[in-house]
């Protein structure tokens, strides 16, 4: 573990990946706002144009000065319209021609007379496009002019600048970004509030010591279990064979007793018989075997004396083992055919494999991944939660760099570990 790995806590490592979240979101959100805003005025440019335009081209103004046969009254008639309609509304530009594109309209009046730039609609449609033109690019509509009888007697075009729009766009930027701030606000205020609750829980601890300490505590526990039966497996074998010594029956309480040492000692002897043998690892097998057969769950385990030790701590060794077997003994438990089978062996690599099998219903493709998140159970909560076990095997191997593995008929757990690099490297921890 490094210094900056020492000295960080877990609540500053939540506050540090909640305010970069906070953050992300926000900028995400600033990009978004940015980009429907740009378009919205785009939107609001072209929807302005084309009514615009509609209008002027239904006006009676309009169509009486086309209708005629003289393109300077119609002039005229239209410039000073079209010039206080531009003054009154968000247009840049109104120009209006004849069917053929001569302008009639123009802000510019020397420009009057000469032809219209811009795409003129081979038949009499409304076209909105983006032109350059002699005001520069514009968003503009253009849209014909029909007389009583239907005819076409001109065109009406109405235009925005881009310039324009762009003004319009960078006049909503602030509310986007001030909906962005208060975006990262509220999510730094979250990651300050979420700091606070992890410092209640964790203190000052380092995010890898409170691993450690939930490693603890579920090797504690399972450890617990398992002696729990171990000892209560003998009580009820002492209790047995006291009873069978006062009734006199010496030879059936001789055979009870000869029976309980022989199936320890079957396990014993081939956990001491691996050259590197892990005690406390054997007492986690042989505790498991008594709950195996407290809760009427067949139990074998096969140990091979080539087994290496990992390179796990034994409090890390027992989480593994002692959590892949609770979650064994629970599916075989609820099986018709109960039974378990744990297999200690030697990985092809060098290190250490790990089997745990069992007669339960398997774990449904769909959830495999799933199993090992943290809080997720296919099993009903009980009073000490679920959803810790699996993800804290996943959680220690994946750390010691090593795979888990699940396989089908039997459903099978299988565990690769590298193997300790020295003789003392299997019994580093992080706890001191």
């Amino acid at each position: 573990m490094t210094r900056s790995e020492r000295g960080r806590s877990a609540a500053s490592h939540v506050f540090v990946v909640l305010l970069i979240a906070a953050i992300l979101v926000g900028a995400v959100a600033a990009v978004i706002l940015a980009l429907q805003s740009q378009r919205s005025a785009r939107t609001e440019a072209e929807n302005l144009t084309r009514a615009l335009a509609q209008a002027l081209a239904d006006s009676p103004s309009v169509i009486e000065a086309l209708d005629g046969d003289d393109p300077g009254a119609a002039s005229a008639a239209l410039q000073p319209y079209a010039t206080a309609v531009v003054d009154h509304s968000a247009l840049d530009f109104i120009t209006v021609m004849t069917p053929s594109g001569v302008r009639v309209t123009h802000p510019d009046p020397t420009r009057l007379g000469a032809l219209y730039i811009g795409t003129i609609p081979p038949a009499p449609d409304t076209l909105t496009e983006e032109f350059t033109g002699t005001l520069g690019a514009s968003i503009r509509t253009i849209t014909p002019v029909l007389n009583a009888e239907g005819e076409s007697v001109g065109w009406v075009a109405a235009g925005v600048t881009v310039e324009s729009v762009a003004e319009s766009f960078l006049g909503r930027l602030p509310s986007a970004v001030a909906i962005s701030a208060l975006i990262i606000a509220a999510g730094s205020l979250g990651a300050y509030l979420a700091r606070r609750y992890t410092r209640r829980i964790a203190g000052d601890l380092p995010a890898g010591r409170v691993r450690d300490a939930v490693a603890s505590y579920e090797s504690v526990r399972t450890l617990g279990e398992a002696l729990r039966a171990q000892t209560h497996e003998h009580g009820n074998r002492m209790h047995t064979a006291i009873a069978l010594l006062e009734l006199g029956r010496t030879q059936e309480a001789i055979e009870i007793l000869a029976e309980t040492s022989r199936q320890s000692q079957s396990l014993v002897d081939q956990v001491t018989a691996r050259r590197d043998g892990d005690p406390t690892v054997g007492a986690l097998l042989l505790g498991k075997a008594s709950q195996a057969k407290e809760r009427g769950v067949e139990w074998s385990a096969d140990i091979a004396p080539d087994a290496p030790r990992s390179a796990l701590a034994p409090i890390d060794s027992i989480a593994v083992l002692g959590n892949l077997i609770d979650n064994a003994l629970d599916a075989a438990a609820a099986a018709p055919v109960r039974w378990i089978r744990v297999v200690v062996g030697a990985a092809p690599d060098g290190g250490v494999a790990l089997e745990v099998s069992d007669s339960g219903a398997g774990v449904p493709s769909a959830v495999r991944e799933q199993i090992f998140r943290h809080g997720f159970s296919t099993k009903p909560a009980g009073a000490d939660g679920r959803g810790v076990g699996l993800a804290l095997v996943r959680s220690i191997v994946d750390e010691a760099g090593g795979t888990v593995e699940i396989m089908d008929d039997p459903t099978t757990f299988r565990v690769t570990l590298p193997g300790a690099r020295g003789p003392h490297e299997a019994t580093k921890g992080r706890m001191p």
